[in-house]
């Protein structure tokens, strides 16, 4: 299956032009896609709903959208209040359904300077192939690692503790007439986990260890209710890999900083990983991962590639 992770910086591309068309033509096709900085109602983007626009443009995809933060955007239009939230956040599209899905306000760390805004992670549970796997779209904090590394504690505890806590309802249903499973079974919340997204963080920082831990001697060590670096494990595109171009300094930094870390027992299944270096439609480049989410889990059959 193809996944893709794009900050898509509210449509504004590299080159100074709004137009979410860019960033959706640069996505379309891929079977899951995680965006990042997506947003409805706000002056800068002509108070567009940009999930909505996105969603028509992707027309062929399910789609769920979080907000890491909702604020008041309503109008008096002929005496009567017109209700919309000025909201920021992830989405999530996928070809397959999402079964469920749950958004993460992650702990923030209020400042005298500078700007310091919400960051959310958006949880989606997806029937692959495979089997069930949870995809997060998240965008963690740009102003420091002491509250990145916070945000990964919490991301990392919910994760370890998914299985127990079970999915939007479990057991049975003591009062059948109420109908509170619509039919359906009880749904998973499996181990099994895909982060992709925006972490703000570079290779071999504090918050990158603190996800994938340090590898002194086993450097292909993967615990199973851990993460491992799709790009530490698949074939990348060349030496040159990086997400995001900056100016600092004077000089051009090129950073990895969006990433797609897998759950332990999907490492074997990650093919490849490239970024579309130089596209304009963001700040960001779309960064794309191919991996195997058909072979169902536990098949006796190699994961390794022939």
């Amino acid at each position: 299956m193809k996944l893709i992770s794009y900050n898509i910086q509210y449509g504004y591309g590299s080159d100074g032009r709004y137009d979410l068309t860019r960033a959706a033509r640069l996505v379309d096709g891929a079977d899951i896609i995680a965006l990042q900085e997506v947003e409805r109602h706000w002056q800068r983007s002509n108070e567009d709903d940009q999930p909505a626009i996105l969603s028509g443009l992707l027309p062929d995809y399910y789609w769920a959208y979080g907000p890491a933060f909702d604020m008041d955007a309503s109008e008096r239009r002929d005496d009567r209040i017109v209700n919309r939230r000025r909201q920021f956040g992830t989405m999530i599209l996928s070809r397959l359904p999402i079964v469920w899905s749950r958004l993460h306000t992650l702990p923030l760390r209020r400042t005298a300077r500078p700007l310091n805004t919400r960051n959310a992670a958006l949880e989606c549970m997806i029937r692959t192939p495979a089997g069930p796997v949870r995809v997060l779209s998240l965008h963690l904090a740009h102003i420091a690692a002491e509250e990145r590394l916070e945000q990964i504690d919490y991301l990392n505890a919910e994760h370890r503790r998914a299985p127990s806590d079970g999915g939007p309802w479990s057991g049975v249903d003591d009062e059948p007439q109420r109908n509170w499973s619509n039919g359906q079974p009880e749904p998973e919340n499996p181990l099994a986990a895909i982060w992709l997204g925006d972490f703000n963080m570079e290779p071999g920082s504090a918050e990158y260890r603190r996800i994938v831990g340090s590898t002194p001697y086993h450097r292909d060590a993967a615990y199973i209710d851990g993460f491992v670096d799709a790009a530490a494990i698949a074939s990348e595109s060349g030496l040159d890999f990086h997400t995001h171009e900056k100016i600092i300094d004077g000089r051009l930094a090129k950073r990895r900083l969006d990433h797609c870390f897998v759950g332990g027992m999907l490492a074997d299944r990650v093919r490849s990983i490239r970024t579309d270096i130089g596209e304009v439609a963001s700040d960001h480049f779309p960064l794309r991962i191919d991996i195997d989410l058909e072979t169902p889990f536990g098949s006796t059959r190699s994961m390794k590639p022939t």
